[in-house]
């Protein structure tokens, strides 16, 4: 017996069944489409998020932000996965969906959290947009995607755009600090998704985001005794803030990104996040007023034609 499906859609092998694909001119536009369409929002609603973080941040502290925001996306997604059931993970799963909870939901938030603090939302977000040169870099190495002889050459660019950056933040009240928890959030961002990718060759998007926001949010619960006791003091719009932090930049966003990752390699998924930080920027200045200096700018110019000279060669003809 023989069952043609869509690449990706016929996951598990069945005893006495055996899967192939359809041929290419048989493949319907919906995935892709639904894929760019998920990425689009996941752009979205991460800029809105920089914004988001650095409204709230002045009542929340960085820990007790992450853990409202992940127990909000936590219990959104669990309700979905109530309805629509749950595939168990199996036990090799658990040690990258450890590590995509850990440094992804968890490392990465508070880094980003307390980097808002200290740096201007859209400087924020180019620095942090260093991530998809990590994942560029990791993919080439531990996913096999590829190692581009042109990859050192954006490397160097992208790291110039970096020193740019924090030369020009470091005469405000970032100082180092503020460039350093980005470049962590960076980190944490780029393992979490070259640890993610594998997972969704065998679990739904949505069942890996909503283990990964669980983990993430059992691994910040020390903090909840500074969430009970800053919940009470804050005002309702910034709980209405950490709700929505929750339920659009964590739950559906995370959700949409792995979607859209399940339908392409984690290099080329990374390059849809340089327009984070222009997206970013746009919102900062309408709704906070504030905009990087020209030597930001040029930093992120950087930062962004590096990853994409990175990127640019290192495509193979199936992607």
């Amino acid at each position: 017996m023989t069952v043609r499906c869509p690449p990706n859609s016929c996951r598990d092998s069945v005893e006495g069944v055996t899967t192939t694909e359809l041929p290419a001119s048989q493949h319907t536009a919906s995935p892709p489409a639904l894929a760019l369409a998920a990425a689009g929002v996941t752009v979205v609603l991460w800029a809105s998020a920089f914004v988001a973080i650095r409204h709230v941040g002045t009542e929340v502290s960085p820990g007790a932000l992450t853990l409202g925001r992940l127990l909000v996306g936590s219990l959104v997604l669990g309700a979905v996965l109530a309805v629509r059931g749950f595939r168990r993970p199996a036990r090799r799963d658990w040690p990258l969906l450890l590590v995509c909870g850990l440094l992804w939901f968890g490392v990465y938030n508070i880094a980003l959290n307390a980097a808002e603090q200290r740096v201007d939302a859209g400087t924020t977000a180019m620095l942090v947009n260093v991530g998809p040169l990590l994942i560029a870099l990791l993919a080439g190495l531990v996913l096999g995607e590829g190692f581009p002889r042109h990859l050192v050459t954006g490397s160097l660019v992208a790291f110039a755009g970096v020193v740019v950056i924090g030369t020009a933040t470091s005469g405000r009240n970032a100082g180092t600090a503020g460039v350093l928890l980005c470049l962590v959030a960076a980190v944490g961002y780029a393992v979490g998704v070259v640890a993610q990718k594998p997972l969704l060759a065998r679990l739904p998007a949505l069942e890996v985001t909503w283990l990964a926001c669980t983990v993430g949010a059992v691994a910040c619960l020390p903090f909840a005794p500074q969430l009970v006791e800053e919940a009470g003091d804050a005002r309702l719009p910034t709980l209405g803030w950490v709700v929505y932090l929750g339920a659009f930049p964590t739950a559906i966003a995370f959700t949409t990104w792995a979607y859209a990752l399940s339908h392409t390699t984690a290099g080329r998924m990374g390059a849809t996040t340089y327009l984070v930080p222009p997206v970013t920027i746009a919102l900062a200045w309408v709704l906070l007023g504030e905009t990087p200096v020209a030597l930001a700018f040029v930093g992120g110019a950087l930062c962004l034609a590096g990853v994409a000279l990175s990127r640019r060669t290192g495509r193979r003809s199936s992607q």
